[in-house]
């Protein structure tokens, strides 16, 4: 599996709005092959994201190589669906 999407647990939430489905949304769209991971519900608890990338929001995607990318959930679409991954 080349890319790992960190998101919240509640894979339930299919709102449009919902940031983490935003981004698992243009992954499918973009057939992207992804693992999901998924981070604590509660910001807090985020302390390895928190370490990676040096903040605790979701979406995060982690590339092959271990790169993080953290971005605004409709940012970080648009880049998946363009295809600038890399």
């Amino acid at each position: 599996m080349a890319i790992k999407l960190h998101r919240c647990p509640f894979m339930f939430n299919k709102l449009s709005r919902h940031p983490c489905w935003r981004v698992q949304t243009a992954l499918d769209e973009a057939g992207v092959d992804y693992e999901v991971v998924k981070e604590p519900a509660l910001r807090f608890n985020r302390t390895e994201i928190e370490r990676r990338t040096g903040q605790r929001a979701l979406p995060v995607l982690e590339l092959e190589d271990g790169t993080m990318l953290r971005e605004e959930s409709s940012d970080l679409a648009a880049r998946v669906r363009e295809g600038r991954l890399a």
